[in-house]
């Protein structure tokens, strides 16, 4: 049996174990644009701001492609697909040559790129995307103590880059067309907590705004706003959002929406083609019904269940939702599914603590946990995940959802369950 993947992140790493807990004999061919062996993209802030280094970002040991015997085509970039005749081309990216790769199976982990918006002049020099460890390098050779930035984007990706930035010294302005920061996962009350955090580090936000052009010969000396004016920089990171990374698979007979099409097994409209992670549209538990779910340990799960159908196995995907847990300069931010009722049948419960920026939301629906937004105080938060997950009715003990969760504040059958590795 001849396997390839194409990716080299989470979901091709859950492929690869998928695939391996099935069959040990197949061949394996993983297929990566990036040279690097494959580490977790949420370090790259971390990178950034000097507190790991390259080594400390692998997602797996330096032995994982010959542990599981995994022909490793890192460098080279999966260009064309022939998905009726089962068969890749890849270009070698160092001189261009071709190569036509053919498979039994195929996974589709091609994981996302960054969004661009309209702006003029986003190809001068010095204007960067945050989503890999090339552009991490990349920032950290201009990023130096004094120096101005402009990240263009008020979201996870955007702020983390803006945290980085400002622990290594350089002036942050961060502009934003929202009405508030981090507006995917936080209301308007939690993220105007986490901006004040972050205003007392140093970071500047500009919201309401956006940029309309970055200005400088051929490299970047400003931008100009959509009010007017102009703000001097050194360097720009655009960090708007990503989209999935369909590009290999336009053209073919693959059903996409925004995301490629699959089933709970993983598989796509075509036999034998399999998608999984950020490329993918997984199954929402929350919105009962197939979306795109940027999240790495989702990403993993759909892997290794792809990978096992790969192989013969039966694996299903059960669903899940979007979770973050975040943190910007000591301040911890928890999240998960929904940040605002919907109407009949919803109710809201809500705690804070100004002094110690404790803020906690837990949206039910139907008296069942459909998304929470915490600072801070997010201690078993995971419990919270886990009565969502198996859609638990809590109006029994809801009022206890507030404090610091724990197996104690459940009800009797539901904790002996959980203390004896059933479900209620």
């Amino acid at each position: 049996m001849e396997y390839v993947i194409v990716g080299n992140s989470a979901a091709a790493v859950g492929a690869v174990e998928g695939i391996r807990s099935v069959d040990q004999k197949g061949k394996i061919t993983l297929i990566s644009k990036e040279p690097y062996h494959t580490y977790s993209r949420p370090l790259i802030s971390y990178y950034l701001a000097g507190k790991v280094t390259a080594e400390k970002m692998f997602y797996r040991p330096l032995d994982f492609y010959e542990r599981n015997r995994v022909r490793a085509l890192l460098g080279k970039e999966a260009v064309a697909l022939d998905a009726v005749n089962k068969v890749l081309t890849v270009r070698e990216l160092r001189d261009d040559s071709v190569q036509e790769i053919a498979f039994d199976k195929l996974l589709l982990a091609t994981g996302s790129k960054p969004f661009l918006p309209p702006i003029d002049g986003l190809g001068k020099k010095k204007v960067f995307t945050f989503l890999s460890f090339d552009d991490a390098r990349a920032i950290s050779s201009v990023a130096v103590p004094g120096a101005r930035a402009v990240v263009i984007g008020g979201g996870l990706i955007g702020l983390k880059a803006a945290e980085a930035l400002t622990t290594i010294g350089v002036q942050v302005t961060v502009v934003e067309l929202g009405s508030w920061i981090l507006n995917t996962i936080l209301d308007q009350h939690a993220a105007l907590i986490v901006q004040n955090h972050l205003e007392r580090q140093g970071i500047r936000f500009l919201l309401q705004t956006t940029c309309e052009e970055v200005l400088g010969n051929d490299e970047v000396e400003a931008v100009k706003l959509n009010n007017g004016a102009i703000l001097n920089c050194d360097f720009v990171v655009i960090a708007v959002g990503v989209r999935p990374n369909t590009e290999l698979v336009q053209g073919t007979l693959l059903k996409v929406n925004k995301g490629v099409v699959v089933d709970q097994r993983m598989q796509t409209n075509l036999p034998d083609i399999y998608a999984a992670g950020d490329v993918a549209e997984g199954y929402d538990l929350i919105y009962g019904k197939q979306r795109v779910l940027p999240v790495l340990p989702i990403a993993y799960k759909q892997g290794k269940t792809a990978g096992i159908n790969m192989a013969g196995g039966e694996k299903e995907f059960p669903g899940g939702f979007p979770m973050n847990s975040i943190g910007f300069f000591g301040l911890s931010i928890n999240t998960a599914g929904l940040i605002e009722p919907g109407g009949d049948g919803w109710e809201v419960l809500v705690k804070e603590e100004q002094r110690r920026q404790v803020y906690k939301k837990i949206i039910l629906h139907q008296v069942r946990i459909v998304g929470f937004i915490i600072l801070n105080e997010i201690d078993r938060s995971g419990i919270l995940t886990g009565l969502m997950s198996e859609r638990v009715s809590v109006g029994d003990f809801k009022e206890s959802l507030l404090e610091t969760p724990g197996l104690v504040n459940l009800p009797d059958g539901l904790r002996h369950a959980r203390q004896f590795g059933g479900a209620q």
